[in-house]
């Protein structure tokens, strides 16, 4: 697998779109601070880290409204490509939907949302884009 950021981003996004409640992903380091960040942010309802064989898997609860069974996640969409890195520095931090989406970045200081970057006032790759 050459990306395996892209590889997550689509198991949600299929999961999504064929309204599973639950999705399991290959687990890796970056992959369990992304969705850290998802759950902080209320885009998915739960995550369980699974340590099963050498590389363990990510058990994540889609967020569904009860009334209308949409999903909390409109879109995701990869930015950053193992062929065309995007690296941004923290004064021109990219808005995502008029500041109601999140920019995912890997700093130097670990993976953060957009918003947590600018306050610090450090840029990186921009990994991916969720609203």
């Amino acid at each position: 697998m050459t990306d395996p950021i892209a590889d997550y981003l689509t198991r949600l996004r299929n999961a999504i779109k064929a309204q599973h409640r639950v999705v399991d992903v290959p687990a890796s380091n970056l992959k369990k601070e992304i969705t850290k960040i998802l759950f902080e942010k209320g885009y998915i309802l739960n995550f369980k880290f699974v340590d099963d064989g050498p590389q363990g898997t990510i058990k994540v609860a889609l967020k569904y409204d009860p009334v209308s069974k949409v999903n909390a996640i409109k879109a995701l969409e990869r930015v950053s490509t193992p062929g065309l890195r995007r690296y941004v520095g923290y004064k021109d931090m990219p808005r995502v939907l008029n500041g109601l989406g999140i920019a995912i970045l890997s700093t130097s200081k670990g993976v953060m949302t957009n918003k947590e970057a600018a306050q610090m006032q450090i840029g990186g790759e921009v990994l991916c884009y969720i609203y």
